[in-house]
C-alpha cells in the first residue's frame, strides 16, 4: 500500500460508513411512515411513528456523549449500526408472520432512533482523527464529510420513495437493514485497528454525570459555540416547519402536486452536494464568517419568499438551487470550528449536547408550522417564518464572538490551545477538538 493510500484510508473508511448508515437513516425517514400508512391507513399513527423515531434520536444523542468518549467511537459506531440493522430487519419478518402489533412496531422504531443518535455521533467524532492521520486540512475533511451527509440526504429519500412505490415497503425495510449492516461491517473491517479508541480511561476517573457536566460546562463557557447552537436550533425549527408543512401545503394549493416537492428537494440536495465538494477543496482558503453568513442568506429567507409569491416553477427551482448551494457550506464550516475549539477528550460529550440542542426545534417545528397555517393561512406563515429566519441569522451575526470564527486554533492532544492568526491561504492546523456534523448535522 502506497503512502498516499495509507494516509487516506482512515477518512475514506469513516466517510464510507457514514454514507451507507446515513442513507439507511434517511431512507427509513420515508419508508417507515409510508409502511405504516399503507398497512394501517391511519395518518395519526403515521405521525406517531415519525415522532417515535425522532424523539429517541435527539434524546439518545444528548446523553450518550460521555459513553462515546469512554467506550470509544469505533465500538459505539459498529454496535449502533448492528442494533439498527436487527431492528429494521425484524419489522418485515414479524409482519410477514402476523406478529407485528402496532405497539411493537413503535418499540422497534424507537430502538432504531435511539441507536442512530449515538451511531451518527460516533462517526462524526472520528472525522478529525481520520483527517489528522491523513495530514488533511480541517475544512477539507469536514467538507468531504458534509458532502457525504448531503449525498445521503439526497439519495436516501429518493431510494425510500422509489422502492416503496416500485417494489414494496417491506422490500425497502430490508434495504434499510442492509445499509445499517454494511455500515457496521465497514467500521469493523476498513478502519485501522488502532483508530477510534476511548478518549478516557475505561476504569476509574469521574462518573457519568460528572463527565456529562464537564461537557456542559465547556459548552456553556464558549460564547461562540453557544451562540451557534442557539441560532441553528431556531433555524432548524423553521426548516422543519418549511419542509414538513409549508412546502407540501404550497404544492397542493398551487396545483403543482407532490412532484414539485420532490423536484425542488432533489435540486437543493444536488447543489448542496456540489457546495460541500467546493468547501472540501477551497474552504480552508476562505474567510469562514463571510462564507457562513452568505450561505445562510441564500439558504434561508428566499425559499419562504418565493413560495409566498405567484412565481413560475422555473423561478422556484432556481431559488431552491441557490438555497441548496448556500446550505452546502454551512456544516463543513460549523464542523471545522467545533473540531478546533473542543478538546479531543471532550469531543463526544460536547458534540452530543450541541447536536441535540441544535435539533431540539425539529420535532416542534412541524407542529408549530401546522398550527400557524391552520390559524393564519399559508401566506402569513411563510412571510413570518422567512422574516424570523432572516432576523435570527443576521442579528446573531452582529454579536462580537463571531469574529473568533475567522481564527484558527492550534492545539495539542491535551486540549490546551491558543488562537492562531487570521484565516487565509494557509492550511489549518488540526486541533484536538464538530451536524449534524461541533455539531455535524445541525442544518437539515
Amino acid at each position: 500500500m502506497t503512502s498516499g493510500l495509507r494516509e487516506s484510508r482512515p477518512l475514506a473508511a469513516v466517510l464510507a460508513a457514514m454514507c451507507v448508515s446515513l442513507t439507511g437513516t434517511r431512507t427509513s425517514a420515508v419508508a417507515l411512515p409510508w409502511f405504516v400508512l399503507v398497512t394501517t391507513g391511519s395518518a395519526t399513527r403515521t405521525g406517531l411513528v415519525a415522532f417515535c423515531e425522532m424523539a429517541p434520536y435527539v434524546a439518545a444523542k444528548a446523553f450518550t456523549g460521555p459513553l462515546v468518549d469512554r467506550s470509544g467511537p469505533r465500538v459505539i459506531s459498529w454496535s449502533a449500526d448492528a442494533v439498527s440493522a436487527v431492528a429494521a430487519a425484524a419489522m418485515p419478518l414479524l409482519h410477514a408472520v402476523n406478529l407485528l402489533p402496532f405497539w411493537l412496531l413503535l418499540v422497534l422504531v424507537a430502538v432504531i432512533g435511539a441507536a442512530r443518535g449515538p451511531g451518527d455521533l460516533a462517526k462524526e467524532v472520528m472525522v478529525p482523527e481520520a483527517a489528522e492521520r491523513g495530514r488533511m486540512p480541517l475544512e477539507r475533511a469536514t467538507g468531504l464529510s458534509g458532502m457525504t451527509e448531503r449525498l445521503a440526504f439526497t439519495v436516501g429519500p429518493a431510494l425510500g420513495g422509489s422502492l416503496s412505490a416500485l417494489a414494496s415497503p417491506l422490500t425497502c425495510l430490508f434495504v434499510i437493514a442492509g445499509c445499517f449492516a454494511l455500515g457496521s461491517v465497514v467500521t469493523v473491517l476498513a478502519l485501522p485497528q488502532d483508530m477510534g479508541r476511548a478518549a478516557v480511561a475505561a476504569d476509574g476517573g469521574p462518573g457519568y454525570w460528572q463527565r456529562f457536566g464537564e461537557g456542559w460546562r465547556f459548552l456553556r463557557g464558549d460564547p461562540l459555540l453557544l451562540t451557534v447552537i442557539v441560532m441553528v436550533g431556531i433555524t432548524n425549527g423553521l426548516n422543519a416547519a418549511f419542509h414538513s408543512v409549508f412546502l407540501p401545503v404550497w404544492a397542493k394549493e398551487s396545483g403543482h402536486g407532490a412532484a414539485a416537492v420532490g423536484l425542488n428537494s432533489a435540486v437543493a440536495g444536488i447543489t448542496a452536494v456540489c457546495a460541500s465538494l467546493i468547501a472540501a477543496v477551497v474552504a480552508h482558503r476562505m474567510r469562514r464568517r463571510m462564507v457562513f453568513f452568505a450561505g445562510f442568506l441564500l439558504a434561508g429567507a428566499p425559499r419562504y419568499l418565493i413560495l409566498a409569491v405567484d412565481a413560475p416553477m422555473w423561478a422556484v427551482v432556481g431559488v431552491f438551487a441557490l438555497s441548496g448551494f448556500g446550505s452546502g457550506f454551512l456544516n463543513p464550516i460549523l464542523a471545522a470550528v467545533c473540531f478546533e475549539r473542543i478538546p479531543r477528550h471532550l469531543l463526544g460529550r460536547v458534540n452530543a449536547l450541541g447536536d441535540s440542542l441544535g435539533w431540539v426545534g425539529i420535532p416542534l417545528g412541524g407542529l408549530l408550522g401546522g398550527a400557524a397555517v391552520a390559524a393564519f393561512g399559508l401566506l402569513p406563515a411563510l412571510l413570518t417564518s422567512g422574516a424570523a429566519f432572516f432576523l435570527t441569522t443576521n442579528l446573531a451575526g452582529l454579536r462580537p464572538e463571531w469574529r473568533q470564527m475567522d481564527l484558527r486554533r492550534t492545539e495539542g492532544r491535551d486540549g490546551a490551545g491558543e488562537t492562531g492568526r487570521t484565516a487565509g491561504p494557509q492550511t489549518a492546523t488540526r486541533g484536538t477538538g464538530e451536524e449534524g456534523q461541533g455539531p455535524g448535522a445541525l442544518t437539515p
